[in-house]
């Protein structure tokens, strides 16, 4: 259901949940696990996750869906989701959403909880759950107008409209498309690039970005650690050489 390798200190997650990658219960399940025990080791570097066969993933369980009858379960059905979104968000190793197809409701809300977004050509999306009678409960409502705007926001969550990969890009929801046949490769090259800055300052950028700690006390931090004295050397070292 979650095929786990890595590589080169970049933890690639692969999601295999027949016939659409959807976000069961189980599934969810075995994200958070996979983040905690990421966090425990902290040999990882970055974390791609895609998904098997031609869609990235198609969003909560139908089937779960149709089994929740009462206020309660519902929201605990939210909340779950929810939690497994927002522990991706609070990483503190960057993590990229490659989407190799379909991104569509709970998926979409998935991507949107990553760091850094590349899709294939021929990826698509949507938050398709008005059509269902319901919201997107994963943390949609609040990541989608923060990524593209409250307005274009608000149009895709009221109708239910789907964006191609092209789109997205140009209204900011992803970072890059590329051919389908070059995702992995890109994301991999992505994920080497930035496992080979100095960790604190990758982790610092993260929290100083998404609001967890003040920007100037992490760069104040930043200026006692040998990764700010070496990176600094080196620097002017090479422009030493240079003239």
């Amino acid at each position: 259901m979650l095929d786990i390798v890595t590589e080169n200190s970049v933890a690639i997650l692969r999601m295999n949940n027949p016939p659409v990658n959807a976000l069961s219960r189980e599934l969810i399940t075995r994200l958070k696990t996979a983040f905690l025990e990421m966090e425990k080791k902290g040999a990882v570097k970055a974390v791609i996750i895609t998904g098997a066969g031609r869609v990235f993933c198609a969003g909560a369980d139908i089937k779960e869906l149709a089994a929740i009858k009462t206020r309660k379960d519902g929201e605990a059905f939210a909340k779950s989701g929810q939690e497994m979104m927002d522990m991706i968000e609070n990483f503190n190793i960057p993590v990229i959403a490659a989407v190799n197809g379909a991104c569509i409701g709970g998926g979409n809300e998935l991507a949107m909880a990553c760091h850094l977004r590349i899709a294939a050509e021929n990826a698509w999306f949507s938050q398709p759950e008005i059509n269902l009678g319901i919201i997107p409960g994963f943390g949609g409502t609040q990541r989608l107008p923060r990524l593209i705007g409250k307005g274009r926001a608000v149009e895709m969550i009221l109708t239910g409209s789907k964006l191609t990969a092209r789109e997205a890009l140009t209204i900011g929801l992803l970072n890059k498309i590329v051919p389908g046949e070059r995702l992995m490769a890109e994301a991999k090259r992505i994920a080497a690039e930035i496992a080979m800055k100095g960790k604190l300052a990758i982790r610092s950028g993260l929290q100083a970005i998404y609001g967890r700690e003040r920007e100037d006390k992490l760069f104040g931090r930043l200026c006692e650690t040998e990764d700010k004295e070496t990176g600094i050397r080196a620097f002017l070292e090479k422009k030493k050489g240079g003239q």
